[in-house]
């Protein structure tokens, strides 16, 4: 069989061609019957007289798998301005009814029915939109970076201590040893920045914190980036601002109602607390960072202010980052770390790290830790590091905001939270 797919159709009015896919919706008039055919590129349309109908077909229900064999015709009013008529039709392989009609518009479902049936519910046309625009995005990242001289890399995600963050570890079994589920590629890309200067990853994290919010998964794909031989975090921030460019321009464009400005504009951590203190009538100087309600106002204040959806909030205080960030050297108690603000909520953490060895044992010793646990990390440092930043972008954060999706689940192909599991 040569498969002529749905997209192709315009060019082949007049031919003899054969079609296969879904059936997305059979509707029965009294004089005629029409299947709407589904493929991964679009929608075909079918017309059946009453002749062409055996009682098989009449009782073929939608998403059954079918082959069309029919001459291609204009017709405006059709999916593409085309159909397909003295056709006959192959049932492949004939589907039982599904518990949600995938040919609505939109899905009526709740969405943990549709998680629940999440191999059928993905076949939705709208909700596939959003997942091809987390392919062009992923696409546009890597073919930015790989102009700018990165190295694409792939580190473990068994790791053996969970000396990586603040936050809660997955517990292994590893040949009767302990082990983790790794919680970033941080300790790997800073260390590959020896390597090859530029490198980038793009796989899957893993985080065990307890949280049950619309904005939070126990797995997610992290858009991890790091370089060497930087001034400072701004460096970092400026590629940053080239990478969300490529991604945003690699998505269709009736899938994004964004776009990245020239410049992010940026501001302080200390004068942001101290706009929102003002807006809200608080007194804000002592928090050490940001709560949701300080990163909406601040998304509202960007785009007011600049017309931007993003905004860059730098120097967060030394106590609410990483130990292995670097200080503010013009502000004691600050880093030149930051965080992207995409529409009102925090999106990218990022900075400039540090790159001597002697600085993190001291870091450390400030901090109350032995620098032991770390040692198979910090033995790089030893041996000359170029001071180096990087930043990490979750995916399916950036793909909920881009689509405006209530829930970050809706724009996860399998959803792995505090209580999903399946499928």
């Amino acid at each position: 069989m040569h498969r002529t797919l749905a997209i192709e159709l315009p060019a082949r009015v007049g031919q003899t061609v054969t079609i296969a896919g879904w059936v997305h919706r059979h509707r029965r008039l009294k004089s005629v019957e029409f299947l709407i055919v589904r493929d991964r590129t679009g929608l075909a349309q079918v017309v059946l007289p009453p002749s062409a109908v055996d009682s098989d077909l009449a009782a073929l229900v939608e998403e059954s798998v079918v082959e069309v064999t029919g001459r291609v015709t204009a017709n405006p009013a059709a999916p593409a301005g085309v159909e397909m008529v003295e056709a006959s039709v192959r049932v492949v392989n004939r589907a039982e009814p599904a518990p949600f009609d995938l040919y609505r518009p939109a899905l009526a479902a709740s969405l943990p029915t549709q998680l629940d049936h999440a191999g059928l519910a993905l076949r939705h046309p709208a909700r596939q939109k959003v997942f091809r625009a987390g392919a062009a995005a992923v696409r546009g990242f890597r073919s930015t970076l790989d102009e700018l001289g990165f190295v694409e890399v792939h580190t473990p995600k068994i790791v053996a201590s969970a000396t990586e963050s603040g936050a809660n570890v997955f517990a292994i079994d590893y040949f009767g040893r302990p082990a983790y589920l790794a919680q970033s590629p941080q300790f790997y890309k800073q260390t590959l920045v020896g390597v090859f200067e530029r490198v980038y990853e793009v796989g899957p994290v893993f985080r065990a914190e307890p949280h049950d919010t619309v904005r939070h998964l126990a797995q997610y794909t992290s858009l991890d980036v790091e370089l060497g031989f930087i001034t400072d975090h701004r460096d970092v921030m400026a590629v940053l601002r080239t990478v969300l460019a490529g991604m945003v321009s690699a998505i269709d464009p009736s899938l994004v109602d964004t776009r990245v400005p020239e410049e992010i504009p940026s501001v302080h951590f200390v004068d942001a607390l101290a706009m929102v203190g003002d807006a809200l009538g608080e007194d804000l100087s002592g928090e050490p960072d940001l709560a949701p309600a300080h990163e909406r106002w601040l998304g509202e204040w960007a785009l007011r202010e600049y017309g931007s959806d993003f905004l860059f909030v730098e120097g967060f205080p030394a106590a609410t980052r990483p130990f292995y960030t670097h200080p503010d050297p013009s502000r004691p108690g600050y880093t030149n770390g930051f965080d992207l603000l995409f529409r009102g909520v925090e999106l990218v953490t990022g900075g400039q790290r540090l790159h001597r060895y002697e600085d993190y044992v001291a870091a450390l010793a400030a901090r109350g830790e032995s620098p032991e646990p770390y040692e198979s990390y910090l033995s790089v440092f030893r041996h000359g590091m170029p001071p180096h930043g990087g930043f990490a972008i979750g995916l399916e954060r950036f793909l909920a905001r881009l689509t405006g999706a209530a829930n970050i689940r809706e724009v996860t192909l399998f959803p792995r939270d505090l209580t999903r599991l399946t499928p």
